[in-house]
């Protein structure tokens, strides 16, 4: 069973096109990489997926659950988890409490519990904690845990923003251009990160919101479409 599946999906902004009738399916301990140039419709199916948008067309399901409708925090307590293009941290706050925040969907103890001091709530808030030292050392964070989230490198601060997303314990993690605006190095550093937690690769190439080509990284990258997508058609000689 695929763990997410996208039937006929389309949406729409005013006459323009972001996702054209797009099929996709992501199996369940992959890394899927959606790739394509700038307007492809990348981030619109990631906001398709959470709930953020609602598409005119087709439908999205999670483990066989039908996402149309519900609301963003509904799709988080399901299991799925993003990142954005645009880093989002709580940057006056430190990486560890960063971390703590991400893990809100699955804590049960209650604002009472913690106002009274009760034992159910202080053995949650201390496994907690030491889950979210485990997720920053897990991310190379260690030692870094009372850093401000602001004085961070945009390396660091990109893998804190995936450290709080795996706070939340998803089953599927969305992650939009996490090495945008990173160097060479830290792009290597973030890739080897994610094959960390998989490391099987499958890549799907959306195209203006269409789906152009799937397979294999070789197989993706010679294909002409996808090279067409990327440089353009090849204009005769005059």
């Amino acid at each position: 069973m695929n763990l997410l599946v996208s039937r006929a999906l389309t949406k729409r902004f005013g006459g323009l096109v972001a996702l054209n009738q797009l099929d996709l399916d992501v199996a369940p301990h992959t890394i899927h990489s959606i790739i394509g140039p700038n307007g492809a419709g990348k981030t619109t199916f990631f906001n398709c997926v959470t709930g953020f948008y609602r598409a005119e067309e087709g439908r999205i399901t999670f483990q066989d659950i039908t996402l149309d409708g519900m609301r963003s925090d509904e799709i988080t307590q399901l299991g799925i988890a993003r990142t954005y293009q645009n880093i989002r941290l709580f940057a006056n706050m430190t990486c560890l409490e960063n971390v703590l925040v991400g893990m809100h969907p699955h804590l049960r103890s209650s604002w009472i519990g913690a106002i009274i001091g009760s034992r159910a709530t202080h053995r949650e808030e201390k496994e907690a904690d030491a889950e979210a030292r485990r997720l920053l050392a897990f991310i190379n964070l260690r030692g870094k845990e009372d850093f401000l989230a602001k004085n961070l490198p945009y390396g660091e601060q990109r893998r804190l923003e995936i450290a709080r997303a795996l706070a939340s314990r998803p089953k599927l993690l969305l992650l939009d251009e996490p090495t945008a605006g990173m160097n060479p190095r830290e792009s290597l550093d973030t890739m080897a990160f994610i094959q960390r937690l998989r490391d099987e690769l499958i890549i799907t190439v959306l195209d203006f919101g269409q789906k152009i080509a799937e397979g294999t990284p070789v197989h993706v990258r010679n294909d002409p479409r996808v090279i067409e997508a990327y440089l353009g058609t090849r204009r005769a000689a005059v």
